[in-house]
């Protein structure tokens, strides 16, 4: 496909022209339309179409790049993306067209998003934005914040038999396409008698308890001694939760908040407040497990602090990060006993001897498992110890639990007690949490997923991204100077 070109040739019907002063100072409108030849040069797309000379004309890589990245900073559809296009006078600045260009279909959005995650560099768009920032020096090696938030899944949760009776639908649907002999044998072994012809439930007497157990088969149900299939007491380990999108899963933020969908991880750069890496995955990955992925791309010699909230703060994370060369500051989750009793904070727990110190000055031996975890009892103490009432209510005594890696937890908890540390903490940790409302502001429809599956979210959140950090830059004041990207005091 050949590639079409930028009209760089200033003219009088130029919008930057006819706006003056209303296109407002560094704002992401004014830097695209000032330098958006320079960022998105005519072969900036040339890797995801066809190499043929005689191809059908495509829209300058300036203009499409431009009319994605204003999509997401304005939280608009394709068709909407177009249209003020056609219209807005700070699009078609920044889009570098003159005023009453015709615009592009909207469809031309979607096949660009489709050959950009097909191309060898899906995120360019994403990652140019730290080129130009390490270029102008913004983009610092002092630390990185990490969190996450909730994406929600743009379906309809479905329960098993809805899912059941979709799949099927689906295989039938395919049998009969490629007109297998398969589809008499599967139809053969159904035994509902309509035939699956329609999305709906299949009739059934719910308020019989033996007539709801025979038409339910799957992940939320195991058969039992008899053979008979029944419902679960419970929901199946990485569940999916609908046909349509099989990637979206079930998550909670708390004990009464849980969403469906998606989480997107983020790294920034408490300096510079730039987005430094964002990765989506699954609602239930936890968070620790985004780590790896979140910080893959900084360099070897010069690695930054890590901070986080507790939920990176446990033992596992830190050992991991560690021999990586991270230092992490997270803070780790105050100690709590459920019975009321002392915590374990009271107990003096001495690695070197093995040994645990109770409030009463007993010592009990740590026995080890394979695990390399253990536990410290005191049953034998217990009996004629005066602070009892005040420690244990249990019949065989209190014990401590000792972690696997609960050397490493008493040397954090040791660290975030030191003022400077907390200083630290207090200063950076927060300003990802404003980072994060940038990006699912309700000008984007909010936490609202856009699209369906992994991959598509990923784009969506690259973009949004991307756009959040030309915003960001254009208001630190970037520019091109004779030597490069260099940021202006005026």
């Amino acid at each position: 496909m050949a590639l079409g070109k930028s009209d760089t040739q200033r003219r009088f019907d130029d919008p930057v022209a006819v706006l003056g002063n209303r296109l407002t100072e560094r704002s992401i409108y004014k830097l695209l339309a000032e330098h958006g030849h320079e960022l998105f040069p005519d072969d900036y797309f040339a890797d995801c179409y066809s190499r043929a000379r005689d191809a059908r004309p495509t829209v300058p890589a300036r203009i499409l790049a431009t009319v994605m990245l204003l999509q997401a900073f304005e939280g608009l559809s394709d068709r909407e993306a177009t249209d003020r296009l056609g219209f807005d006078l700070r699009w078609q600045a920044a889009a570098g067209v003159a005023i009453g260009s015709e615009p592009f279909h909207p469809t031309m959005l979607v096949g660009a998003r489709n050959r950009l995650r097909a191309s060898a560099r899906p995120r360019r768009l994403f990652e140019d934005t730290k080129v130009v920032a390490k270029a102008t020096g913004a983009l610092g090696q002092g630390a990185r914040v990490l969190d996450s938030t909730p994406i929600f899944d743009t379906v309809a949760t479905e329960d098993t038999v809805t899912q059941l009776r979709a799949v099927i639908r689906k295989l039938l649907a395919a049998l009969d396409q490629e007109a297998s002999p398969l589809a008499g044998v599967v139809r053969a072994a159904l035994v509902r008698d309509d035939d699956y012809v329609t999305l709906d439930k299949p009739p059934c007497d719910w308020d019989d308890r033996e007539a709801r157990e025979a038409l339910v088969a799957g992940q939320d149900v195991a058969m039992g001694d008899d053979g008979v299939f029944r419902i679960v007491r419970g929901v199946a380990k990485d569940r999916v939760i609908s046909t349509v999108d099989v990637e979206a899963r079930y998550d909670h933020k708390s004990k009464n908040r849980h969403f469906d969908g998606y989480k997107a991880h983020l790294s920034i750069d408490p300096d510079s407040e730039l987005i430094c890496e964002i990765v989506a995955t699954p609602a239930n990955t936890h968070d620790a497990k985004a780590v790896s992925d979140l910080l893959e791309h900084e360099p070897e010699d010069d690695k930054p602090i890590v901070l986080g909230d507790c939920v990176y703060a446990d033992g596992a994370t830190r050992m991991a990060l560690g021999e990586k060369g991270f230092v992490l500051m997270a803070k780790c989750p105050p100690i709590r006993n459920a019975t009321g009793g002392f915590t374990k904070d009271r107990f003096v727990i001495d690695l070197d001897t093995n040994t645990v110190t109770c409030p009463a000055g007993k010592v009990a031996t740590i026995t080890r498992r394979r695990d390399h975890r253990g536990v410290g009892r005191f049953a034998p103490h217990c009996g004629t110890c005066p602070l009892r009432a005040a420690c244990t209510r249990s019949r065989a005594g209190r014990q401590v639990a000792i972690n696997t890696h609960e050397s490493i937890l008493q040397k954090a908890r040791a660290e975030q007690t030191d003022p400077e540390w907390v200083a630290t903490y207090r200063a950076n940790r927060p300003l990802v949490e404003a980072k994060i409302a940038h990006l699912v502001r309700r000008g984007w429809g909010g936490r609202r997923g856009r699209t369906r599956g992994l991959k598509r979210i990923a784009t969506d959140l690259d973009t949004r991204a991307s756009a959040i950090n030309w915003a960001r830059l254009a208001a630190l004041g970037l520019s091109l100077g004779p030597t490069g990207w260099i940021f202006t005091n005026s």
